[in-house]
């Protein structure tokens, strides 16, 4: 295909205003802008127009914006399109018809298929379907043991009527996002989206790529705007509309223009935007590992041995063998008292001894390291360091008494006499927290409060003890998630591309009907503003006035 790029900057058609036409010519133009001052012109038969010298008319009402944009002129036939029932053509080729061969059959079918997959109130229904189970996962609670469900849904009472335990563990509603109920209609909505992008999405982009030109005034009209301006070049057309963002195409008197290609392209990114989510959601719901940890401060434990997986597309990873230590734990207060946060100073060790990383957690401040997090959720109280009459230090373990909410208590217990008789008795250590100890004697009487590490000694029933340390335990959450960067991918890329998919698609055709331009056009969005640009567009451009009188300056 040979083309001839034009430059909108130069004018070619134009002579000066102050200098003298050529008399060359048996006819003379006036062409005056419809908004703009008066230009004279020359005027030669249109295929003499690359050969007529001219000299370029100085602007009147306002400097022209200088562009890299080109219309392309087309000297010879583009590829045939084949011509639609309202005269369109392009350059597209079309698809031959299926031969008659052993694939005949399967082809069918999968024609079917994609039919019935793309259809969109099937789509729909499956979004409904998904988002149903999604609610019923948090109804019913995950991961139970199979007892758990046999109490909570009874078939002696079954909820809503129907729904009994045999619902639950039947269909695997005891883990909902793992269950092939829940995976096969991800796969199954899937499946719907490729269909409609191959079939329609993908059909739409090929035509609007398709540069195509009406070759009857007929079809122009036809479309949703149309309008006609007498005494009118094409071609001036085309460089209003290439001012204007438009690409332009232009085959003898026949112009195409469009811009909005995006707009197009934004369905497909949509689609593929919420496979990402879904190929997300179910590698986190099938491929991650979780596991929840209690550890003493100065203790230490291998990840691998906290983590259980989730799902069959849960495989471990070297990671697993990393050894964590926890160095330190230690808690803030309010001035009231109260626990306002705590900390875990962690260190990372290879199996070989060598420290990987080291950080200090809160609650919100995870460790992350190598697809592993690890959270701070949770504390406890170890062990109480004392010394007994000047001997020790000793650990004594701590139980947890009552949890009431928030609320912690813990305890242990110093026995003072015979610890083999079955009546021991001794001294009673009781906590909230890591602050403050209050102290029982043999009788049950209060007999004290002391801070650890304040070294101040308290004498109950012959026996002086020494508060040294109180040693917290730190609670851990594990876990890993591989699908959570491609969730975030496709919620990012589907906010893009749903902001992109506002962008209008607009073509427009033309036609030279003898010194008449035909114009007509179309958009998928805005349509109202559409038909405002385009008459905007219209007014500006220059009108051809024949002047039958000789001009001599």
């Amino acid at each position: 295909m040979s083309s001839l790029l034009l430059n909108p900057n130069k004018a070619l058609f134009t002579a000066s205003r102050s200098s003298p036409l050529r008399s060359n010519s048996n006819a003379q133009i006036l062409v005056a802008s419809r908004r703009a001052a008066t230009r004279l012109v020359d005027c030669r038969p249109r295929a003499s127009r690359d050969s007529f010298e001219a000299e370029a008319l100085p602007e009147t009402n306002a400097k022209k914006k200088n562009t890299n944009r080109k219309i392309i002129l087309f000297g010879s036939s583009p590829p045939p399109l084949s011509e639609d029932r309202s005269g369109a053509a392009g350059n597209g080729s079309g698809k031959p018809g299926l031969e008659a061969s052993s694939w005949g059959f399967f082809q069918k079918a999968l024609k079917r298929a994609l039919a019935v997959l793309s259809n969109l109130p099937l789509a729909i229904a499956e979004m409904f379907t998904i988002a149903a189970l999604m609610a019923l996962g948090t109804v019913v609670d995950q991961g139970e043991a199979p007892d758990y469900y046999f109490q909570k849904y009874p078939e002696g009472n079954p909820m809503f009527g129907f729904f009994t335990w045999r619902w639950v563990l039947t269909l695997g509603f005891d883990h909902m996002f793992t269950s092939p109920v829940f995976l096969g209609l991800l796969i199954l909505l899937a499946c719907s989206l490729m269909a409609c992008t191959y079939t329609t999405q993908i059909p739409l982009v090929k035509v609007a790529r398709r540069w195509s030109f009406r070759h009857s005034a007929e079809a122009i009209r036809k479309q949703d705007f149309a309008d006609s301006l007498p005494k009118a070049s094409v071609e001036d057309l085309g460089i209003i509309l290439m001012g204007a963002g438009y690409e332009v195409f232009l085959k003898g008197p026949s112009l195409y223009a469009f811009k909005g290609m995006a707009g197009r392209f934004a369905p497909i990114g949509v689609h593929l935007s919420m496979l990402l989510i879904m190929v997300g959601g179910t590698l986190s719901a099938a491929g991650s590992f979780h596991g929840s940890v209690t550890v003493p401060q100065g203790l230490n434990f291998v990840v691998g041995d906290a983590m259980n997986p989730s799902g069959f597309l849960s495989f471990p990873t070297q990671s697993f063998n990393t050894e964590v230590h926890v160095n330190r734990f230690y808690m803030d207060y309010y001035d009231s008292g109260e626990v306002s946060q705590f900390y875990s100073d962690l260190s990372l060790f290879s199996l070989d001894g060598k420290e990987l990383m080291r950080k200090t957690i809160r609650v919100n401040d995870p460790l992350r390291f190598r697809g592993i997090t690890i959270y701070q959720t949770d504390w406890g109280f170890s062990a109480l360091q004392i010394t007994k009459n000047g001997e020790g230090p000793f650990n004594l373990a701590m139980a947890p008494l009552q949890m009431n909410g928030e609320k912690k208590l813990f305890g242990t217990f110093l026995p003072t006499g015979n610890a083999d008789s079955p009546n021991v008795k001794g001294i009673s250590m009781l906590a909230r927290d890591l602050q403050s100890i209050v102290l029982y004697d043999q009788e049950g009487k209060f007999a004290g409060v002391r801070r650890p590490s304040s070294k101040l000694p308290i004498d109950i029933d012959g026996t002086r003890i020494v508060i040294e340390d109180a040693i917290g335990s730190t609670g851990l959450d594990l876990k890993t998630d591989p699908g959570v960067p491609i969730v975030y991918a496709g919620f990012g890329a589907l906010m893009l591309t749903t902001c992109i998919s506002y962008f209008s698609h607009s073509q427009i055709w033309a036609l030279q009907d003898g010194t008449t331009v035909v114009i007509g056009g179309k958009t998928n969005r805005a349509k109202l503003e559409f038909r405002d640009e385009v008459n905007r567009l219209l007014d500006q451009v220059p009108e051809l006035v024949t002047i039958n009188q000789n001009l001599n300056g």
